[in-house]
């Protein structure tokens, strides 16, 4: 059987596990973040989507990276402080994660494979965005450079 998004878990920046069929139904962006990038300020677009459509069924789940540029370097509770204090962030966040090479989370390499990018199954930096359909099958894929407000018709589409 083919994997499926729904299959997958990861721990919140609290630190309970959380498993991702309990997103079933509903339509997910899945966002690799950084509190320290140049493309941190979309933290303020991603919240707007997730307040003006979560009543209609979209989730946005962030998940912190150090990967680039040392430019997630804080603890999951200064993570968490930076996020809600600047940007009024109340999306669910997870554990910093790797999102390329030999120690990636699995429902990163899950989406590589699925939507492989320009780059052929790499992450190229942070803030790249993957958006998944109702039935926990990945749609498409958006470049770190992509707002979020340029990523709201397709999830109008998927709503």
């Amino acid at each position: 059987m083919r994997a499926n998004f729904y299959d997958f878990k990861a721990r919140s920046l609290q630190g309970g596990e959380i498993d991702f069929s309990d997103y079933k139904g509903q339509v997910v962006l899945v966002v690799n973040t950084a509190s320290r990038c140049g493309f941190t300020p979309q933290y303020e677009g991603l919240e707007e989507l997730y307040r003006k459509y979560k009543s209609t069924g979209l989730v946005v789940l962030g998940f912190p990276c150090n990967q680039f540029g040392n430019q997630e370097p804080g603890t999951a509770d200064e993570i968490a402080e930076g996020c809600l204090i600047n940007y009024g962030v109340s999306f669910q966040l997870f554990e910093k994660v790797a999102v390329n090479g030999a120690n990636t989370h699995p429902v990163f390499q899950y989406l590589k494979h699925e939507m492989p990018g320009l780059l052929g199954g790499v992450i190229k930096w942070n803030f790249t965005k993957f958006l998944i359909a109702r039935d926990g099958i990945p749609v498409k894929r958006f470049a770190p450079i992509t707002k979020p407000e340029k990523i709201e018709p397709d999830i109008l589409k998927l709503l």
